[in-house]
C-alpha cells in the first residue's frame, strides 16, 4: 500500500497532513443503525454542502453525512462554494472558517445578503469567543470547534433539521423599544434605517423565549426544546453566544440588556413590559 495514503470502507484517500485532522478520526467505519435515523426517514432527502479545504477531513465529514442518510457534497474552495451555493442552494452548509479565496465570515455575509437561508454549521479551529459571536452574527446557524468527533457532527447537523414545534407562535412582527421591528417570518431585523438578517436558529430562540415569557428559560430548557439535542449533559457554550449575538440585533443597548434578561444561576427571561 502506497504510505502515503489510509485504508478507508469508503476508498483509499489521502493522509491527513496536520495533527489537528489526525485528532477528528475521519473516515470511521460506522454501522448506519448507529447514526441518527430521522434523515433516513425523510420524504425528500436533505442536501448539505461541506465546504472544508482539508482534502482528508472533507471527505470525511462527506462519507458520515452519507452513511447517516444525507446527500453530501464538497467544495474546497471559498468562492467556489459561493457559486455553488447561489446556482443550487443546499438545505444546510457545513463550513470552515478557514478558506482558500474567500474566508467563511465573508462567504456568510454574501449569502445572508443575498437571501440565501439555508441553514449553516460552522467549523473553527479558533478558541476565540469573538470569532465564533463573529460567525453567529454574519448568519451562522451553529458551530462547532475542532477536532470534533464524526458522531457528536452527524447529530448537530440532525438537529438543525428538528425545529422547534410551538403550540402557538408569537406574532410574526415583532415592535420592540427603541424603534426596532422584528420580522420573524422574513427573518430580519430593521434597526437604525438598515435591515439586519435573522437566522433561523435565532428567530427560534426569540420565539421560545416569547412564548415562554412567564417563566426563566434554562439553558438546559433552549438546547432540548430549541437545538434538539438528545442530551443537555454537554460542555457546550452555543447557547450563551447565541443570546450575545442576539441581544446585539434586537436590544436597544446589548451592553445593558432589557429584553433578553439573564437571571443569574438559572437561565433568561424575556421581558418586554
Amino acid at each position: 500500500m502506497d504510505s502515503g495514503r489510509v485504508s478507508s470502507p469508503y476508498g483509499p484517500f489521502p493522509a491527513p497532513p496536520k495533527p489537528l485532522i489526525t485528532q477528528v478520526k475521519l473516515p470511521y467505519p460506522l454501522p448506519p443503525e448507529t447514526m441518527p435515523q430521522s434523515a433516513h426517514s425523510q420524504s425528500k432527502t436533505r442536501t448539505v454542502l461541506v465546504v472544508e479545504d482539508e482534502q482528508a477531513l472533507a471527505l470525511g465529514i462527506e462519507d458520515a453525512l452519507n452513511v447517516a442518510g444525507f446527500q453530501a457534497s464538497v467544495v474546497h474552495d471559498g468562492k467556489l462554494a459561493l457559486e455553488s451555493v447561489r446556482a443550487n442552494a443546499p438545505d444546510l452548509i457545513v463550513l470552515d472558517l478557514m478558506l482558500p479565496s474567500m474566508n467563511g465570515i465573508d462567504i456568510l455575509r454574501n449569502l445572508r445578503a443575498d437571501g440565501v437561508r439555508s441553514r449553516v454549521l460552522i467549523l473553527t479551529a479558533m478558541a476565540g469567543e469573538d470569532d465564533l459571536i463573529r460567525g453567529l452574527e454574519a448568519g451562522a446557524d451553529d458551530y462547532m470547534k475542532k477536532p470534533f468527533s464524526p458522531r457528536e457532527l452527524v447529530a448537530r447537523v440532525e438537529a438543525q433539521f428538528r425545529r422547534v414545534n410551538m403550540d402557538s407562535s408569537p406574532a410574526e412582527i415583532l415592535e420592540l423599544p427603541g424603534d426596532i421591528r422584528v420580522d420573524l417570518a422574513r427573518l430580519e431585523v430593521h434597526r437604525d434605517g438598515q435591515v439586519i438578517p435573522l437566522t433561523p436558529r435565532e428567530a427560534d430562540i426569540l420565539a421560545y423565549l416569547i412564548q415562554h415569557s412567564d417563566r426563566v428559560v434554562t439553558r438546559d430548557d433552549l438546547l432540548l426544546d430549541v437545538w434538539h439535542y438528545k442530551s443537555a449533559n454537554i460542555e457546550t457554550r452555543t447557547v450563551d453566544i447565541h443570546i450575545v449575538g442576539l441581544r446585539r440585533k434586537v436590544e436597544p443597548d446589548a451592553t445593558q440588556p432589557t429584553l433578553i434578561q439573564t437571571v443569574r444561576g438559572k437561565g433568561y427571561r424575556w421581558h418586554d413590559a
